[in-house]
């Protein structure tokens, strides 16, 4: 057993402590067995729990939550740090520098008239730092690894800023229109390249139109996946109540259930 000092309330210092015992000869078979690879998908998780607090709004499992992705974070560094690479005191080296460099507004003499200005100052600074001399390079630096829809509306909204964007919304529709039509024509053409192809084509240009409405397209197809689950589950309880087979029932019979479904959670809502 480590000579490890147990306390009232520990600190992030004690948090690093920690992980270095765990990995270490004598400490966790399995916290030493892992890799940057084999976690990676829980710091994805951890991420989406903390997202899952905020939108319940609820401060108990925000903070329970923070500190699950604070530790995928010590998890990594003290992975590094074993390697002799970089630690947490680099990675947070890093990020105070990047801090103080893009807010020149707080910690240099640059004057800034609004929000607006701070994130346009920051885009420019963040371009020069990385070495990212047009939009086009950027672009290339959004990460694949992004959900598609978020992914989507970042790429267009560093076209926005080259000036590569519509004039007004109803460019956007135009082209949303034009690509469902493309869609339909695929989809008689019956080649599943193309198919795919354009219902992508259709998906990029709903995520523009987003943007002109100022939506954001990932949170607002999150919110069409609840309210869809939510009507199912009211469909599924008239389905029930009336000893309705859904499997060997019409469509028909069914959109009426859900017509029905909707009226009911609107009355409940009101």
């Amino acid at each position: 057993m480590t000579d490890f000092e147990f306390k009232e309330k520990y600190t992030i210092e004690d948090l690093l402590e920690i992980m270095k015992i765990l990995r270490a000869p004598g400490g966790c078979p399995w916290d030493a067995e892992q890799t940057h690879e084999s976690i990676k998908k829980d710091f994805i998780e951890e991420t989406y729990e903390v997202i899952e607090a905020i939108n319940k709004n609820d401060k108990v499992l925000l903070e329970e939550e923070l500190g699950d992705a604070l530790l995928q974070v010590v998890f990594h560094c003290e992975i590094e740090r074993a390697e002799g690479s970089f630690d947490f005191s680099n990675v947070t080296d890093g990020i105070c520098k990047k801090l103080i460099e893009r807010h020149p507004h707080v910690f240099g003499e640059v004057k800034v008239s609004g929000t607006d200005e701070v994130l346009s100052n920051w885009d420019d600074i963040k371009r020069k730092s990385k070495n990212q001399k047009t939009q086009g390079s950027s672009m290339l630096k959004v990460p694949k690894e992004l959900p598609a829809l978020m992914r989507a509306q970042k790429i267009q909204s560093k076209a926005k800023k080259a000036g590569f964007d519509w004039d007004d919304m109803s460019g956007a529709f135009d082209a949303l229109e034009s690509e469902i039509k493309e869609l339909r024509q695929a989809i008689a053409g019956k080649s599943q390249d193309e198919i795919e192809e354009e219902l992508g084509d259709v998906l990029f240009s709903v995520v523009n139109v987003s943007r002109f409405v100022g939506v954001d397209s990932e949170e607002a197809l999150t919110r069409s996946n609840e309210k869809f689950i939510t009507r199912y589950l009211e469909v599924e309880r008239l389905a029930a109540e009336r000893d309705i087979d859904m499997k060997n029932t019409p469509i028909d019979e069914l959109d009426e259930l859900w017509k029905e479904a909707k009226i009911n959670l609107v009355s409940n809502r009101d």
